[in-house]
């Protein structure tokens, strides 16, 4: 294991105990239970490392950050519960999700619970600048939002661009971990060229994560996702491999793709989704969206480590692209 990996390691586990210590009440005993359930359930700690190491990267100490790691970590695990109800998914990270464990209601509770102790968290920062940090934990969740409800909304759509759904990703995934950057230089207390560089470098890096994400959905192997593989497919959801096919696909194969396109109802038996997913994913690798996915998602990454440039050279900063190629890389 290198010693970027060691570092990550150790990161991980750090935000993992602070998780595991948050919720201090037993009763009311779901709410408790469900609470604890979803923040001891895993996960890769992206976005919480991404504000350890962006303060670590303009001279801070993990100390100063830590509290708002964990925030950003519980904002992140907000949305996820939230999602699942929207979604109506069973599983995550391999586990049952909290509104199939419990009930809708409870799962509706716990992710404004979580949402709750987040604040709480942010706000035992010690820093000169809680009321900027404040502001753009506040910014960064409300944007979150507005990219779920554009997830939503482009559901219902017939026809969405590449521009579309930039501006969706943007807010869904783009936004927290810029987010995340942007908050640890802030809490490490950088130059405004730094807190700059990091947030550029948290936005492009976001988009190259989303796209990513969009692409394991039909590559992954399921068991190490950690979700249904084809998924996005089955739920219409508008993917960069859907709208790059769309607009490349012709004949047949852009015929096929134009009900997936306009939100068709998903296939009711378990065998017409497999045959539904091994169709798209074909037509996917035959007009290219798939490399056009992998070219892209080189592109966002190799601008986002050219943003890291304004950062003085350090061992922080070569481990925030050293993290952000991991990313990318993944299978998982």
């Amino acid at each position: 294991m290198s010693r970027f990996a060691q570092r990550y390691a150790y990161l991980r586990r750090l935000v993992d105990r602070r998780l595991s210590s948050v919720v201090k009440h037993s009763e009311p005993r779901d709410l408790a239970d469900a609470s604890r359930y979803i923040l001891r359930g895993g996960g890769k700690r992206v976005r919480s490392t991404l504000v350890l190491l962006s303060c670590e990267a303009v001279g801070g100490r993990v100390q100063d950050a830590i509290d708002a790691a964990v925030a950003v970590e519980m904002l992140h695990n907000f949305t996820l519960v939230h999602d699942d109800v929207m979604d109506n998914a069973p599983t995550r990270r391999g586990r049952a999700t909290v509104h199939t464990r419990w009930n809708l209601n409870t799962a509706i509770l716990v992710g404004d619970t979580v949402l709750g102790l987040a604040y709480r968290s942010l706000l035992r920062s010690t820093t000169p600048n809680i009321r900027r940090a404040a502001q753009l934990f506040t910014e960064g969740f409300i944007d979150v939002c507005e990219g779920q409800a554009f997830d939503l909304e482009y559901e219902r759509r017939r026809i969405i661009t590449l521009q579309d759904y930039y501006r969706m990703i943007g807010k869904k995934t783009g936004k927290l971990i810029a987010t995340a950057t942007e908050l640890g230089g802030l809490l490490g207390n950088g130059s405004l060229q730094e807190v700059d560089a990091l947030r550029t470098f948290g936005t492009k890096i976001g988009r190259a994560f989303q796209i990513q994400d969009d692409l394991l959905d039909v590559v992954a192997d399921a068991k190490a996702f950690g979700k249904t593989i084809g998924g996005d497919i089955v739920e219409g959801k508008k993917t960069f491999l859907l709208v790059q096919a769309f607009q490349y696909a012709r004949g047949t194969d852009r015929k096929v793709l134009r009900p997936l396109m306009a939100g068709q109802t998903p296939p009711a038996t378990h065998a017409a989704r497999k045959r539904l997913i091994a169709t798209i994913t074909d037509i996917y690798q035959r007009c290219g969206a798939i490399e056009a996915a992998r070219n892209q998602i080189r592109r966002e990454t190799a601008a986002g480590i050219r943003a890291l440039h304004a950062l003085r050279p350090t061992i922080a900063r070569d481990m925030l692209q050293w993290f952000s190629e991991m990313l990318v890389q993944r299978n998982f």
